[in-house]
């Protein structure tokens, strides 16, 4: 049983990570470099998220900067109640116990998402790709390491080196007690994980995110927040797929013609529905399926509504309740348009490349859950515990 270690311990062997993973740098890279020489390089959206450069490293030892000097989540008061009886009745938050971390690809998951968990008073298991195999055990080994210099047991933080066989078998029956899986990776991953799970499972990382664009918009906006969204980086749940444009929109075909040509620019695969294919000659979609979709790649298509209801109604009924923003002047119908869809992250007159932990001013995230339990969104530190009721008497009895 690991009992729960103070926050100085905790912070400790955060801090500690932040100097190693600087001592260590030249090392990482060198065998990140071995992980990206063995990829096969079929997936462009993988082999980026592999890639460990100076940059990712910087963005590891920063998180472990920031997660050492936030407050602790563990033991916050989240409810005081005296009873008549002169019981002192108290809801704090409390850590889960053991957080399992399935991710694919990414080492500086190994970081930074291992980071806010073990913040957050959890003991990390870590089950990552086979792609990342060497830069992840690399990276847990200065976990340990940072853990042994502070007296600190390292099982606070395994590895499982595990293939889909063994993964599955222990989803099934676990060999240790687990609280609480974050599956990090592609739709296959998360159905997998959920499939065979048996405790609780917070599904993170599909997109399938929707600009609208109103007949109030204002067209310079669009155009920049549309190619901000599809192309800085294609392989994130918070890329941008689809765009609606209103018919409503002044000369809607001009607005069309020039975002087409944009987004050609950057070979962008652009298909669109009847009316937009006719209205710019691109190819139309081959079924309604397709909304359905989430890219990850140099691809969008765009549609046609004639309605801020069709369009609401439409992002809901294809999206994939992550994000999804209206272009618009008019306050009143942003409000509305808020209101109505059903996403983690609505927004006016922004690019949906923001919902992102760090973005959002938590510091970083573990997950950017689309479920509704127990909480939507980048789930940073502060959303990371359960709770827990305690409760002072002096020989009441009911």
């Amino acid at each position: 049983m690991n009992h729960l270690l103070s926050i100085e311990k905790r912070n400790a062997v955060l801090n500690r990570m932040s100097v190693l993973l600087e001592q260590e740098r030249a090392n990482i890279k060198a065998i990140n470099q071995q992980d990206m020489g063995n990829y096969s390089g079929e997936d462009l959206a993988m082999e980026k998220r592999l890639l460990v450069d100076d940059a990712k490293i910087d963005g590891m030892i920063l998180s472990m900067q920031q997660l050492a000097s936030q407050e602790d989540p563990v033991g916050q008061i989240r409810f005081d109640f005296t009873h008549e009886n002169g019981m002192k009745v108290t809801n704090k938050t409390a850590a889960f116990g053991t957080i399992m971390i399935i991710y694919e690809s990414r080492p500086d998951v190994t970081v930074e998402a291992g980071g806010i968990a073990f913040k957050s008073g959890n003991k990390i298991l870590l089950k990552g790709g086979k792609e990342s195999l060497l830069s992840n055990l690399k990276i847990v080994s200065l976990w340990h390491q940072a853990l042994e210099e502070n007296e600190i047991d390292t099982n606070w933080v395994e590895y499982l080196n595990y293939n889909r066989a063994e993964t599955q078998a222990f989803l099934e029956k676990p060999t240790q007690k687990i609280d609480l899986i974050v599956p990090r990776g592609g739709e296959q991953l998360i159905e997998f994980t959920k499939k065979h799970a048996t405790c609780p499972v917070i599904v993170s990382g599909r997109g399938n995110n929707f600009v609208y664009v109103n007949q109030e918009a204002d067209l310079k906006k669009a155009l920049d927040i549309i190619i901000n969204g599809k192309t800085t980086n294609i392989g994130v749940c918070n890329a941008l797929d689809k765009v609606l444009i209103d018919t409503k929109l002044p000369n809607w075909q001009v607005f069309a013609t020039e975002l087409v040509a944009e987004l050609k620019k950057y070979n962008v695969e652009i298909l669109g529905d009847t009316a937009f294919a006719n209205a710019t000659q691109v190819p139309t979609i081959e079924n309604e399926e397709i909304w359905y979709e989430e890219f990850l790649n140099y691809k969008i298509v765009i549609g046609i509504v004639n309605s801020d209801e069709e369009a609401i109604e439409k992002i809901n009924k294809y999206c994939g309740g992550h994000s999804a923003s209206i272009i618009t002047q008019n306050d009143a119908v942003a409000q509305e348009f808020m209101e109505n869809v059903d996403s983690a992250a609505v927004y006016q007159n922004a690019s949906t490349r923001f919902t992102d932990g760090g973005q959002f001013g938590l510091g970083g995230e573990l997950a950017i859950s689309t479920d509704k339990l127990h909480q939507r969104g980048p789930i940073g530190l502060q959303h990371l515990v359960t709770n827990k009721w305690y409760v002072y008497g002096d020989g009441q009895i009911r």
